[in-house]
């Protein structure tokens, strides 16, 4: 049974919500905070308490705009916890979804708040904590990325990816079994892979060097084919893109 946690500056908005969590039969427990400072003093007090305390929590429910210290705020501070709760993100405003998975919340559900909606959310949770003993959630191993199919979270290796490609906050990554969609723009990926061999190629394109089996040239336009796919190449990057092949191929 979850042990939650509800803050929100909006008394309305709090009780609904935690009406919501305790009519939820996978909830054993629901509390509110209104505001993130007195959420964190009760998340401290969780976590002196232990996991198996009576004041433990497993998962909080924030919203994101509150007076003060907000939502984001209070999650980023989380992350710096050896073994924080789960975080849901609870809120009204559509573009802090890309802020929020990168801060590894489970989800991000907007108001007003459907019954159904936040039962997925619940569903999510209890999946992580069910999965707790065997995947490290907020310790995610650098050698993959988490991906959602069918409401089931798998984990494809970072070098079986051939190639990324921008979808305006969200990014498709393709592999030879499949394509994946996730919740993190192509801007970021190209910074947290570029060591790992990956370069822009265009600002819709990121690819695996290792995975480029040609690169050609046709009438002053270039383009590589990735696992038979060919893509096309931006003037302002072919130049940086036959260097690093070269390099490569050198070594």
């Amino acid at each position: 049974m979850l042990r939650a946690l509800a803050v929100d500056d909006e008394q309305p908005s709090l009780e609904e919500l935690v009406y919501l969590l305790n009519a939820d039969p996978r909830v054993g427990s629901a509390e509110g905070a209104s505001d993130a400072t007195e959420a964190l003093r009760r998340i401290n007090r969780a976590l002196e308490s232990g996991p198996d305390g009576p004041e433990a929590i497993d998962v909080v429910f924030l919203d994101i705009h509150m007076p003060g210290l907000d939502g984001l705020d209070l999650a980023r501070l989380l992350t710096g916890f050896a073994k924080p709760p789960l975080v849901v993100f609870v809120t009204a405003h559509e573009g802090f979804a890309v802020q929020a998975f990168d801060l590894k919340a489970v989800d991000y559900v907007l108001k007003p708040v459907r019954r159904e909606r936040l039962a997925e959310a619940v569903r999510r949770v209890a999946q992580l904590m069910d999965a707790a003993p065997l995947i490290p959630v907020h310790e995610p191993d650098p050698d993959q990325i988490s991906v959602e199919l069918g409401g089931v979270t798998r984990f494809v290796a970072v070098e079986d990816i051939t190639h990324a490609e921008a979808h305006g906050d969200y990014a498709r990554l393709h592999t030879a079994q499949g394509s994946h969609l996730v919740r993190i723009p192509l801007s970021t990926l190209e910074e947290r892979w570029r060591s790992r061999g990956f370069v822009r190629i265009h600002r819709r394109h990121l690819v695996a060097l290792r995975h480029v089996d040609e690169l050609r040239l046709d009438a002053g336009t270039v383009s590589v084919l990735v696992d038979q796919v060919e893509l096309q190449v931006s003037r302002r990057h072919a130049r940086e893109l036959r260097d690093l092949l070269m390099r490569r191929t050198a070594n």
